[in-house]
């Protein structure tokens, strides 16, 4: 259901607004482009600077405009749980797919809090709930143990594992079993994620490069040796993309390589500011290494 390049879509501004237009593209760019789903509102998408309005007005516009080619698994988290709950409900309601919920950042909660807050969560809704363990954000990290607690409840389905720990990988799918859908939110390392039994990625980079990243991650999951060596070369081409992306925070390079791209503006909401000089001669580098620009 939801596997292979899922994008973490940018969120588009104009004068400081929503540039709902602009949005509706890049969803049909998507669309058009082999990307496998889709993740409105989430970090990338500035979550935390928008207004509760636009973050349920991304996600509406998001399920309308894939029309149900692709899986829209809507950002919802917060460290509120009656906010969680608000919002994961409100995409269920809209007919969102699912919702990708993460860990509560900055209230700190124990493994116990962890577990009660999903737990609150899953049983106000009836869609799918993915995990999203990004300790460099959230500074909390949610350990496998904890995950297999939820995994128990009727909504939680897998993980967004943003820790870079490939050990994890071998660990979940030991204690959760192959089922328990684990996906990378770090591009530089989805080749082997993958090969460690993962069944995609939360992408940042997909927002720029669609189709190969969808290709990449086709190919990745093959058994063809052909297929796995085209794999390789993709995620070679893709590595110094991957890279740009994070040099400053995310989603400020991104946004610049969109702009670069004719995709979209890089404005972000303040506290992010726009790339510096050199990070954007970076950018664009990358961009031309990969044969984007």
């Amino acid at each position: 259901m939801f596997k292979g390049s899922n994008v973490a879509l940018v969120t588009p501004f104009k004068n400081n607004k929503l540039d709902e237009e602009t949005y509706i593209k890049l969803i049909h760019f998507h669309i058009e482009n082999g990307t496998n789903g889709l993740v409105p509102a989430g970090t990338t998408g500035e979550s935390p600077t928008l207004s509760h309005a636009e973050h349920e007005k991304v996600i509406e516009l998001c399920v309308k405009e894939s029309k149900s080619k692709l899986p829209v698994f809507a950002g919802t988290g917060s460290n509120s749980t009656e906010e969680a709950i608000s919002l994961t409900t409100h995409a269920e309601k809209i007919g969102a797919n699912g919702a990708l919920i993460v860990t509560p950042y900055y209230n700190k909660p124990t493994q116990e809090g962890l577990y009660q807050h999903y737990k609150a969560i899953n049983d106000k809704c009836g869609i799918p709930i993915i995990i999203y363990n990004i300790p460099g954000r959230s500074v909390i990290d949610m350990s496998v143990d904890t995950m297999a607690r939820l995994y128990e409840l009727k909504n939680i389905i897998g993980v967004k594992d943003a820790t870079g720990d490939l050990s994890r990988v071998d660990e979940t799918l030991k204690k959760l079993g192959k089922d328990f859908l684990q996906l990378t939110g770090n591009d530089d390392n989805a080749f082997e994620f993958n090969k460690k039994g993962g069944v995609g990625a939360i992408s940042v980079t997909a927002n720029i490069a669609p189709k190969l990243c969808s290709d990449f991650q086709k190919f990745s999951k093959s058994e063809n040796n052909s297929e796995i060596k085209e794999a390789e070369r993709l995620n070679t081409i893709l590595q110094p993309v991957h890279h740009a992306m994070f040099v400053e925070s995310n989603p400020s390079p991104v946004k610049y390589a969109a702009k670069l791209l004719g995709l979209c503006d890089d404005i972000v909401r303040l506290p992010l500011v726009n790339v510096t000089e050199k990070t954007k001669e970076i950018i664009k580098k990358s961009l031309q290494s990969a044969k984007l620009l």
